[in-house]
């Protein structure tokens, strides 16, 4: 999986609705699905999504665990440092055309914290899924 081909540094993020999030994360921004194993109480044990040639875990580790989104609904903290439209605690990723992705994902009903914008370190948009986990996509080098 790691080494010369593969990805040496993997994500690995929790959501309450581990399956649900594989089917959403893969319709809004494009990533394909590896594997899904899921526990005697239909609770995703164990996921992984291919974006490029890169990797990302998921899982539902326990019942207890509250997403970022709804983590902020009842902590005034959280709301507050969510409040700036930047990547916090998010993923990088890079895709072959930044416009083509931004409109996938807005049409699947991402949370859109920045339009398409130029600049260093390139063309880019951030934006957060349904549980609130923050993304930056940027287009690829040429």
């Amino acid at each position: 999986m790691a080494g010369e081909n593969g990805p040496q540094v993997i994500p690995m993020l929790t959501y309450e609705d581990g399956p649900a999030m594989m089917d959403w994360l893969a319709q809004a921004f494009g990533f394909r699905e590896i594997t899904r194993m899921l526990d005697e109480n239909g609770l995703l044990a164990h996921g992984e999504l291919a974006a490029g040639n890169g990797r990302i875990m998921l899982s539902a580790a326990t019942p207890h665990y509250e997403s970022p989104r709804r983590h902020s609904e009842h902590c005034e903290r959280a709301r507050t440092w969510s409040a700036v439209p930047w990547v916090i605690d998010g993923v990088f990723v890079y895709v072959d055309d930044v416009d083509a992705h931004f409109a996938q994902a807005e049409a699947a009903g991402a949370t859109i914290l920045t339009e398409v914008e130029d600049g260093w370190p390139g063309r880019r948009y951030r934006a957060e899924d349904s549980e609130g986990h923050r993304w930056m996509f940027m287009q690829a080098p040429s």
